[in-house]
């Protein structure tokens, strides 16, 4: 089991803030329509979808807004094609960033994106030169305060588990996380979020001034509407 980390507990209050953002239901809706676009409009066969959907529901995001990213993603309403987009940055303390879009214009996002990383003091970089660091796992957030929640999470099938003041964050293999997640459920676990996620391999810890340089590149990447989401290899 992994140990307690300085940004495990920014990025939960990060997340939270998150979800007071104006544009929450953007990011989101683009988030739906992708996954609606890949995988079709039930999310009782799209499992990706209905990950989407539950995010959505969580903020509180609008029925109406949900159904028409849906259709949006399946062709029912018409509208510029949604792209999904990947790139990455070196921040300062050598912590690196992917950096992943939804857009329905490439030029845009990457203008943007660049702007967000360089004007702060960080770099735009070869996706190929860092992806090799993280690798794709299935992430799973729980409120810590739960009867026998680590006996449950052990017994789920999951690969691994880390915990902060917050909460725990439990790991499973791409493939496990759908059958990991019902299991959870089906024992009474409350899950916060579930997705997939680039989990670095080898994460590093930096200092809070160095911490507080790389919060305020995030944070400008958070304003961005394109920017789905982010994973670096911060501890």
């Amino acid at each position: 089991m992994s140990g307690h980390s300085k940004w495990a507990t920014i990025k939960r209050a990060k997340e939270s803030k998150d979800a007071q953002r104006g544009n929450i239901f953007t990011k989101l809706g683009n988030t739906i329509t992708m996954a609606a676009k890949e995988g079709g409009a039930d999310p009782e066969a799209n499992f990706k979808l209905r990950l989407a959907i539950e995010r959505a529901k969580s903020v509180n995001m609008p029925k109406d807004n949900i159904e028409r990213a849906i259709k949006r993603g399946t062709g029912e309403l018409k509208g510029a094609a949604i792209e999904d987009l990947t790139y990455g940055a070196l921040l300062p303390g050598q912590v690196v960033v992917i950096i992943k879009c939804l857009s329905d214009n490439k030029n845009r996002a990457l203008a943007d994106v660049k702007t967000a990383i360089t004007k702060n003091g960080g770099q735009f970089v070869d996706l190929h030169s860092i992806s090799w660091q993280f690798e794709n796992k299935g992430v799973i957030k729980i409120n810590r305060q739960q009867d026998e929640l680590e006996m449950k999470i052990i017994e789920s099938g999951a690969d691994d588990y880390s915990e902060d003041e917050e909460g725990m964050t439990v790991y499973t293999k791409p493939e496990d996380l759908k059958s990991v997640k019902e299991k959870l459920e089906n024992s009474g676990v409350k899950i916060d979020s579930a997705g997939l996620e680039m989990v670095a391999k080898d994460p590093k810890d930096i200092d809070n001034e160095t911490l507080a340089k790389v919060s305020k590149i995030l944070g400008s990447l958070d304003e961005l509407d394109e920017v789905s989401d982010y994973y670096t290899n911060l501890k």
